[in-house]
C-alpha cells in the first residue's frame, strides 16, 4: 500500500555544492511491519539539460496538502552542475542524483543517532529506537511483516536518585579529584551489558566537606556538612566530633565575631582591644587559649587574649607600632585565633575583618592647625610645651599648654604664611590670590574678614579655603598710590599671637601691548597668534577676545616669538580591492617646511599598511591634501601622479645579529628593493649607513649595499637610513690586528696589581680579626669562670646559712613538732578541696536517716553500685566535677568497708582499661586525666591508705622542704603586691632588678606576757609592716599550728624607745609617700628603723590594723598581676593591697606592677641581664637541693626511715601488672606509665604542690610557685619519654635537667624493687583494709554522704531506673521499685549484698 502526500514547495535555488533538504510530512509512528514513504519528483522549465549556479529547480512531493517537515540536510556533491532528474533504486533504499558523475545517496542514515533522544527527536520517519538492542534501526522493508524487536514510543530517563548527593570518602581521592570548590559533578549512566549503549543518564554530585576551613562556609554549604567546633574541621559525619556540644549545624551557632565600630589604637600606648562575639568555644584540656593576630605592614604580631564568656573576648594589654611618619592612620587586619591556628569567623561581608586603626598623632601633623583638624576620635591635641601633636597623657599636666578641638582653648597661635601665588596683579583687582601657610584657622569664619594684600582688602572664597593650610581670596581695586606690600591676616581676633605677615611682597602692575604676529590669516581661522607686551603674566587668568569672534582663552607669555604656521601634507592609503588590501585607515601626517610664498618641501607620508599586507607592487594613493590652518579647499586633492614604491628590505647579520670583520673589510648589507623599479632605472635613493656614530661610503645595487667601514675597532651598532626609515641589521665587531692592544695590557696590569693589594688587605684584616676574636673568647672565658665562681660561692654561703636556720628549725621537729592535720581534716581537704563545712560533717534529721539506711543497703550491693556508676557516667550532663564529687562521696560512705570499696574499685579500673583499649587509644593515656569516677576513687583510695605513711615517713622531708623554701625566700626581699622574690625556683616569681636591703635583728616581746624573754627576729629593712608582723609571729609561735596562731591583722607593731617614745607602725598612714599616682607601702626603711639605738618592738593585741578590701576590689586587683604559671593557687596570689579605684592611686612595694606584661622588665628601673638573675635560680636550687633529694629518695624507696612499703602500693601495682598480662601488654614503658599515672601523678604530685592538705600551715604565692617547680620535676622523673631541651625550653625544666636522669633511675629501681617483692594475698590485704576501716570508723557522717549521693538519683531518675530494671540486678531476685521504700526494707537486699 502506497500513501501519497502532496505539498506546495517554494522554488529553491540550487547552486553548485548545494545541500538538498529532505522534505517529508509529519508522519505518525508506523505500526509493525508498515512504513510510509513519499514520492519525490523534480520538474524543470529550462531548455538546458544541466542546472548551473544560477539555475532553479522546482521540487514537488506528491501527497495531500499540508505542511511538510524538514528533518535533515545532506551534502550531495562537490561544487559542479547537477542534472534535473532524480530516481530511486529498485529497493527504494538509494536515491540517484545526476551530476558530472553519478551520485548515490542513501534514503536513511539511522546509525548516526547514538541515543534514544536524538533518534526520536530527529523526526526521521525511517528511524525508530529498538528497546532490546538499545540502538537505532532503519525502517524495515514492506515485505517484513514481523519486526525483530519492540519500538520505544518514549525514551528512558531517571525520575529520581537517592541519595541526591554523595560524600567524598577517603578511597575516592585517588580517582575523583576536586579541582576547585567543594563538589564535583559526574554523569550517572545506565548501560546495557550486551551493546554497551546507554539507557539513561543524569548528573550526580560528590561533595567534600573537608575543603571548608571556617564554620560559616561549612554549615552554609548546600550539602550535609557539619562543623566540629573543638577540632576546627568540617566533616560530613557528625559522629567524628569530639563532643556532642561541639557539633554545629546552623550558621547562628558558629563561633563568630560581631560587627564593631572602628577601633582606634594609638601607637606605643598600652591598650586592650575588646571584641564582641558569640558562641566562643571554651578551650578543652590540652588546647591553647585565645590570641589576637594583627598583621601590621606585612609582619604578624600575636597578643594573648582573654575569653570572658562566649560573647566577649579581649586582646590583652599591649602596645603596637608601625614604621614611618608618612602614614597617620594605618588600618590593620585583626584575626582572633585559639589553640594556635583555629580562626574565629567574621561573617560581615562589607567589613571582612574588625576595623582596627593604628594612628600616630604626630605623623604629617607638624603644626597646631593640622593637629586640631584631625579626626576628633583620635583624641589628638597640640602640646605647646613640646611643640608637637600628641596624646593628652604624653603632654605635661599644665592646662595652658594643651590645645584640643573640643576644649575651651582650641585656637592655634602663631599663624605663618609660607607662599603667595601670584605675587603680581593689576590695580583693577579681581586677581585670585592663593595664600598657603600654617595655623590659618580651623573654620572659614576665623579668616572671613581679616585678610589684606598690600593694604587692599582681599575677600576670602569658601571654595578655595582649606582649614589651617590655604586661603584663596579675590583682590579689590587698589589706589594709584599703592604699589606693593605684604600679605597680612588675622585668625579670629587681631591680637599679636594670632596675626601673620608674609615674607614676600605683592606688586601692582600696569599691562601694555606692543606687537601682534602674524598680522593677518585666513578667514577660516585657526592661525596661532603671538602677542608681545609687558607684564602679561600679571594676575591669575588671561583672556584675549578677537573682535566679536571669541575662539577661546589663550594663555600667553611676554616676548614669546611667533610660531610658524603649520602647513602639512596629507596622504591616505588607497582602497585596493586585492585580498591583501586593508580598509581605509586614518590619514598619515608629515610636517612641511615653507621655503617661499610659492614653494614648500614636504616629506611623503607612509602608507598605513599592516605587516601582513606589504606589497612588492607600486601603489597610488587615491587622495592626498594639505592642512593649512582651517582652510578646507586643500584638504583633499584627487588628481595626482604620485607613486609609492616598495620599501627597501634588509636582512639581519645571521641568527646572533653580530658580524665579525677585520679592519678595512667592507660591510655588506643584503636585502631587496634597494633601488626603486622605475622605468629607465636612473632613480636612486639616498642611503645613509652609520657604524656606531660614524657614517661610511655607500655603494648601492638592487640586492646589496656595500659600506666601506670607517677606522674603528670593537663592537658597534650598524644603522641604515633611507627616507623616513631606519633599520639595524645588527652589530659589527671589528677585531684589532694584535691580540692585545696597549690599553688592554695596561688594564690587565692595573687589575692584577689591585687584586694583589686586595688579597694582602684581606689577609691583614683576617689576621687582626682572628686576634680580636681570640682576645674576646679569652675575656668571655674569664667572665664565665668568674661567674661560675661567684655562683658557687653564693650557693655555698646561702647553703651554709640555710643549714644553720634549718638546724634551728628542725631541732624541734620531733613527733609533736610537725603540725600534722588530723585524719578527718586531711581527708576532707583532699576529697573536697576548698569546702570547709561540707555536708558530710553535719548531722541529718532522724526521719531522713531512716530512709537513707535502706539506700545504704543498695549501695552495699556491688551490682547495683556498678550499674549506678556506669549509668551516671553515660549521661552527657554528668560533668567532670560531678564525677569527682560522686567518687568522693562513695569513698566517704565506704570508709568503714574498705574491702568492699577496693573490690568495686578494681572492677571499675578493669572496665576502664577494657574501654581504653577497645577505643584504640594509646595505652599510655590510661589514668592520665581524671575523666571517670574510677580515677577519682583511686586517688581517694590512696589518700585513705597512705595517711600513716605520710605521718611516719614522708611527712618529715616534705615539711622540711616547705620550711626550707619558706626560710630561703624570706632571706631576701619579697614584693608584697606582686609576690615576686629575690630567691625563687620559678622564673615567673623572680624579681629582675637589684634591690638594696639590710638585715636587721629585732628583739620582740611575746604578747602573752610582758615579762617574757625577748625573741630575736631577722627581718629586712625593705619589709612592709605586715611582713614584719608575720615574721615576728612565725618566730614567737614557732611550734604552734597556723590555725591556732593570732592573725597579723589582729596585732599591732609598736616601736618603743625607753618608756616615753611610742609609735604604731602601719602599712599605710599619713606619712605614706605618693608620687605620680603611685603610693608605696610603708617599710622599716621608711620609718628609719635602726638596730642598736635602744629601740625595741612590742607586738600587742587590740586594735585591728591593716587594709580592708572594698566589695569587688580583690578580683580587679588580681587581674592587674601578671601570672603565667599554673592556675592551682590563684587564691594565694591575690595582692595584699589593692589600688584606690576612686582616686586612681596605684599601690606598689618593691616593683611597680604595670598593667601589661611587656614592660615587666623594661620599665623597672635598672634592668639586669638574664644571665644575672638566672644565677639566682641556680643559687636557690643549689641551696634547696638536699631537701629535694631527701624527699624524692623517701618517696622512691621501698624501705626508708624504718618504715616499710605500704601494702596498698604493692597491691595496686600487682593489679596493674595482672591487667597488662591479661590484655597481652608487654611493653615495659606502658607498664611504667600506668604505675606513674596511678600513684605519683595521682597522689604524690598533689601532696607536693599542696602541703596544706597534710600540715596546718599557710602557703603564700612565692612558696606555691617554688613547690610547683618541684612537682613538675617530680612528674618529669616518672616519665619514660626523653625531654629534648634547648635554649627556648622553660627555665624550670632547664633547672633540673641534669638531675632528672638520676631521679629516673630511682623511679625505675623503685618499680623494680616493688615488682620483686612477694605478692600480697587477698587475706592479708583484707585484714589490712579491715584494720584501716576500724581505725577511722566514725570520722564522717555516712548518712549525710548518702543524702548527697541520693540527690544524683533524683536528678537522673529517668535514666537510672530503666538501666537498673533491665540490667543484671534482676538476677538478685528483687526489683528495686524505689531506692528508699517505706515498707519491708529487707526487700532492697539481694543475694549480691556484700557482707564484710
Amino acid at each position: 500500500m502506497t500513501l501519497q502526500y502532496l505539498t506546495d514547495i517554494h522554488t529553491t535555488d540550487i547552486q553548485s555544492g548545494l545541500a538538498i533538504p529532505w522534505l517529508l510530512l509529519p508522519l505518525p509512528c508506523p505500526p509493525r511491519g508498515l512504513w510510509a514513504e513519499a514520492g519525490l519528483r523534480a520538474e524543470h522549465r529550462l531548455n538546458s539539460p544541466w542546472l548551473s549556479s544560477s539555475s532553479s529547480l522546482q521540487i514537488r512531493v506528491d501527497g495531500p496538502r499540508g505542511n511538510a517537515l524538514q528533518y535533515e540536510t545532506v551534502q550531495v556533491v562537490e561544487p559542479g552542475p547537477v542534472l534535473r532528474d532524480m530516481a530511486f533504486s529498485k529497493d527504494h533504499e538509494q536515491l540517484y542524483i545526476m551530476s558530472e558523475r553519478q551520485v548515490r545517496v542513501p534514503v536513511e542514515s539511522c546509525g548516526q543517532y547514538q541515543s534514544c533522544g536524538e533518534c526520536l527527536g530527529s523526526g526521521d520517519p525511517h528511524c525508530g529506537w529498538c528497546c532490546p538492542g538499545l540502538g537505532p534501526a532503519e525502517s524495515p522493508p514492506l515485505e517484513l511483516r514481523e519486526p525483530l524487536g519492540e519500538w520505544a514510543p518514549l525514551c528512558s530517563t531517571f525520575l529520581s536518585v537517592e541519595p541526591q548527593h554523595g560524600a567524598m570518602a577517603a578511597p575516592m581521592t585517588s580517582w575523583l579529584a576536586l579541582p576547585t570548590g567543594d563538589h564535583h559533578v559526574v554523569q550517572l549512566q545506565l548501560k546495557s551489558k550486551e551493546t554497551g549503549m546507554t539507557f539513561a543518564s543524569t548528573s550526580f554530585v560528590f561533595y567534600n566537606c573537608s575543603v571548608h576551613n571556617s564554620c560559616l562556609s561549612c554549615v552554609e554549604s548546600p550539602y550535609r556538612c557539619h562543623w566540629c567546633k573543638y577540632r576546627h574541621v568540617c566533616t560530613h559525619d557528625p559522629k567524628t566530633c569530639s563532643f556532642q556540644e561541639g557539633r554545629v549545624k546552623l550558621p547562628e551557632d558558629c563561633p563568630q565575631l560581631l560587627r564593631v565600630d572602628k577601633i582606634l589604637v594609638p601607637v606605643e600606648v598600652i591598650k586592650p582591644i575588646t571584641l564582641k562575639a558569640k558562641n566562643l568555644p571554651q578551650p578543652q584540656s590540652g588546647q591553647r587559649g585565645y590570641e589576637c593576630v594583627l598583621r601590621i605592614q606585612g609582619s604578624e604580631q600575636r597578643v594573648p587574649a582573654l575569653r570572658f564568656n562566649s560573647s566577649r573576648v579581649q586582646c590583652q594589654n599591649s602596645s603596637y607600632s608601625y614604621e614611618g611618619m608618612e602614614i597617620n592612620n594605618l588600618p590593620v587586619e585583626l584575626t582572633v585565633v585559639w589553640n594556635g591556628h583555629f580562626n574565629i569567623d567574621n561573617p560581615a561581608p562589607s567589613c571582612p575583618l574588625p576595623a582596627v586603626h593604628l594612628y600616630k598623632c604626630g605623623a604629617r601633623r607638624e603644626s597646631c592647625g593640622l593637629c586640631l583638624k584631625a579626626d576628633p576620635d583620635f583624641e589628638c591635641g597640640w602640646c605647646q610645651g613640646q611643640g608637637q601633636c600628641t596624646l593628652r597623657q604624653h603632654c605635661p599636666i599644665h592646662e595652658s599648654q594643651w590645645l584640643e578641638l573640643s576644649g575651651a582653648n582650641s585656637k592655634c597661635t602663631n599663624p605663618r604664611i609660607t607662599e603667595i601665588i601670584p605675587v603680581t596683579g593689576p590695580r583693577e583687582g579681581g586677581t585670585k590670590v592663593t595664600i598657603r601657610g600654617e595655623n590659618l584657622g580651623l573654620e572659614f569664619r576665623d579668616i572671613a574678614s581679616h585678610v589684606k594684600v598690600a593694604g587692599v582688602e582681599c575677600s576670602p572664597l569658601v571654595d578655595g579655603y582649606i582649614p589651617a593650610e590655604q586661603i584663596v581670596c579675590e583682590m579689590g581695586e587698589a589706589k594709584p598710590s599703592q604699589h606693593a606690600g605684604f600679605v597680612e591676616i588675622c585668625v579670629a581676633v587681631c591680637r599679636p599671637e594670632f596675626m601673620a605677615r608674609s615674607s614676600q611682597l605683592y606688586y601692582f602692575m600696569t599691562l601694555t601691548l606692543s606687537d601682534l604676529k602674524p598680522s593677518r590669516g585666513p578667514m577660516s581661522g585657526g592661525t596661532q597668534v603671538t602677542i608681545t607686551g609687558t607684564n602679561l603674566n600679571a594676575g591669575s587668568n588671561v583672556v584675549v577676545p578677537a573682535a566679536e569672534l571669541v575662539r577661546g582663552a589663550i594663555m600667553s607669555t611676554p616676548r614669546c616669538p611667533a610660531a610658524p604656521r603649520e602647513m602639512r601634507w596629507v596622504g591616505e592609503a588607497a582602497r585596493v580591492q586585492s585580498p591583501a588590501a586593508q580598509p581605509p585607515c586614518s590619514p598619515s601626517l608629515q610636517l612641511c617646511e615653507v621655503l617661499s610664498a610659492t614653494e614648500m618641501t614636504c616629506q611623503a607620508p607612509a602608507l598605513a599598511l599592516g605587516p601582513d599586507h606589504q606589497s612588492d607592487l607600486t601603489e597610488r594613493p587615491e587622495e592626498f591634501g594639505f592642512i593649512l590652518d582651517n582652510v578646507q579647499s586643500l584638504l583633499i586633492l584627487n588628481k595626482t601622479n604620485f607613486t609609492y614604491y616598495p620599501n627597501p628590505v634588509f636582512e639581519a647579520f645571521g641568527p646572533s645579529g653580530i658580524l665579525e670583520l677585520k679592519p678595512g673589510t667592507p660591510i655588506i648589507l643584503k636585502g631587496k628593493n634597494l633601488i626603486p623599479p622605475v622605468a629607465g632605472g636612473n632613480v636612486k635613493l639616498n642611503y645613509t649607513v652609520l657604524v656606531g656614530e660614524k657614517p661610511c661610503t655607500v655603494t648601492v645595487s638592487d640586492v646589496q649595499l656595500l659600506c666601506e667601514s670607517p677606522n674603528l675597532i670593537g663592537r658597534h651598532k650598524v644603522m641604515a637610513r633611507v627616507g623616513g626609515m631606519e633599520y639595524s641589521p645588527g652589530m659589527v665587531y671589528i677585531a684589532p690586528d694584535s691580540p692585545l692592544s696597549l690599553p688592554a695590557i695596561v688594564s690587565i696590569a692595573v687589575a692584577g696589581g689591585l687584586l694583589i693589594i686586595f688579597i694582602v688587605a684581606v689577609l691583614i684584616a683576617y689576621k687582626r680579626k682572628s686576634r680580636e676574636s681570640d682576645l674576646t673568647l679569652k675575656r668571655l672565658q674569664m667572665q664565665m669562670d668568674n661567674l661560675e665562681s661567684r655562683v658557687a660561692l653564693e650557693c655555698k654561703e646561702a647553703f651554709a646559712e640555710l643549714q644553720t636556720d634549718i638546724h634551728e628549725l628542725t631541732s624541734d621537729l620531733d613527733g609533736a613538732g610537725i603540725p600534722f592535720l588530723d585524719y578527718r581534716t586531711y581527708t576532707m581537704r583532699v576529697l573536697f578541696p576548698g569546702i570547709e563545712d561540707h555536708p558530710v560533717l553535719r548531722d541529718l534529721e532522724e526521719r531522713v536517716e531512716k530512709g537513707l539506711k535502706l539506700f545504704a543497703q543498695l549501695i552495699n550491693n556491688k551490682v547495683f553500685l556498678l550499674s549506678f556508676i556506669r549509668t551516671l557516667e553515660s549521661q552527657r550532663s554528668f560533668s567532670m566535677r560531678d564525677r569527682g564529687n560522686v567518687a568522693s562521696l562513695i569513698m566517704t560512705v565506704l570508709q568503714s568497708k574498705l574491702e568492699y570499696a577496693t573490690d568495686v574499685l578494681k572492677q571499675l579500673l578493669a572496665d576502664l582499661i577494657d574501654k581504653n583499649l577497645e577505643s584504640k587509644n594509646h595505652p599510655k593515656l590510661l589514668l592520665r586525666r581524671t575523666e571517670s569516677v574510677a580515677e577519682k576513687m583511686l586517688t581517694n583510695w590512696f589518700t585513705f591508705l597512705l595517711y600513716k605513711f605520710l605521718k611516719e615517713c614522708a611527712g618529715e622531708p616534705l615539711f622540711s622542704l616547705f620550711c626550707a623554701i619558706k626560710q630561703q625566700m624570706e632571706k631576701g626581699p619579697i614584693d608584697a603586691i606582686t609576690g615576686e622574690a629575690r630567691y625563687s625556683l620559678s622564673e615567673d616569681k623572680l624579681i629582675r632588678q637589684q634591690i638594696d636591703y639590710k638585715t636587721l635583728v629585732l628583739s620582740c616581746v611575746s604578747p602573752d606576757s610582758a615579762n617574757s624573754p625577748e625573741v630575736p627576729v631577722k627581718i629586712l629593712n625593705c619589709d612592709t609592716i605586715t611582713q614584719v608582723k608575720e615574721k615576728i609571729l612565725d618566730a614567737i609561735f614557732k611550734n604552734v599550728p597556723c590555725s591556732h596562731r593570732p592573725k597579723a591583722a589582729d596585732m599591732d607593731l609598736e616601736w618603743r624607745q625607753g618608756s616615753g617614745a611610742r609609735m604604731i607602725l602601719q602599712d599605710e598612714d599619713i606619712t605614706t609617700k605618693i608620687e605620680n599616682d603611685w603610693k608605696r607601702l610603708n617599710t622599716l626603711a621608711h620609718y628609719q628603723v635602726r638596730v642598736g639605738l635602744g629601740w625595741r618592738c612590742v607586738v600587742s593585741h587590740g586594735l585591728e590594723v591593716g587594709w580592708t578590701y572594698p566589695r569587688g576590689v580583690p578580683a580587679l586587683a588580681e587581674n592587674m598581676i601578671r601570672y603565667t604559671g599554673s592556675p592551682d593557687s590563684l587564691r594565694s596570689r591575690t595582692p595584699m593591697i589593692t589600688p584606690d579605684l576612686e582616686s586612681g592611686v596605684k599601690m606598689w612595694h618593691l616593683v611597680k606592677n604595670h598593667e601589661h606584661g611587656d614592660q615587666k622588665e623594661g620599665d623597672r628601673g635598672s634592668k639586669m641581664v638574664s644571665e644575672i638573675y638566672l644565677t639566682r635560680l641556680l643559687a636557690t636550687k643549689g641551696t634547696l637541693q638536699k631537701f629535694v633529694d631527701d624527699l624524692f629518695e623517701t618517696i622512691f624507696s621501698t624501705a626508708h626511715r624504718g618504715s616499710a612499703l605500704p601494702l596498698a602500693i604493692k597491691y595496686m601495682f600487682d593489679f596493674l601488672d595482672e591487667q597488662a598480662d591479661k590484655h597481652g601488654i608487654h611493653d615495659p614503658h606502658v607498664r611504667h606509665t600506668w604505675k606513674s599515672n596511678c600513684l605519683p601523678l595521682r597522689f604524690w604530685v598533689n601532696m607536693i604542690k599542696n602541703p596544706q592538705f597534710v600540715f596546718d600551715i599557710h602557703k603564700n604565692s612565692i612558696t606555691d610557685a617554688c613547690l610547683s617547680v618541684v612537682a613538675q620535676t617530680f612528674m618529669d622523673s616518672c616519665s619514660t619519654s626523653e625531654h629534648r631541651l634547648g635554649k627556648d625550653s622553660p627555665s624550670n625544666k632547664l633547672l633540673y635537667a641534669k638531675d632528672i636522669p638520676s631521679y629516673k633511675n630511682w623511679v625505675e629501681r623503685y618499680y623494680s624493687d616493688i615488682g620483686k617483692m612477694p605478692a600480697i594475698s587477698d587475706q592479708d590485704m583484707n585484714a589490712y583494709l579491715a584494720e584501716q576501716s576500724r581505725m577511722h570508723m566514725n570520722e564522717f557522717n555516712t548518712m549525710s554522704a548518702l543524702s548527697e549521693i541520693f540527690s544524683y538519683v533524683g536528678k537522673y531518675s529517668e535514666e537510672v531506673s530503666p538501666a537498673l530494671l533491665g540490667g543484671p540486678l534482676q538476677g538478685t531476685g528483687r526489683r528495686p521499685r524505689n531506692p528508699c521504700p517505706q515498707k519491708e526494707p529487707q526487700q532492697a537486699l539481694g543475694t549480691g549484698v556484700h557482707k564484710p
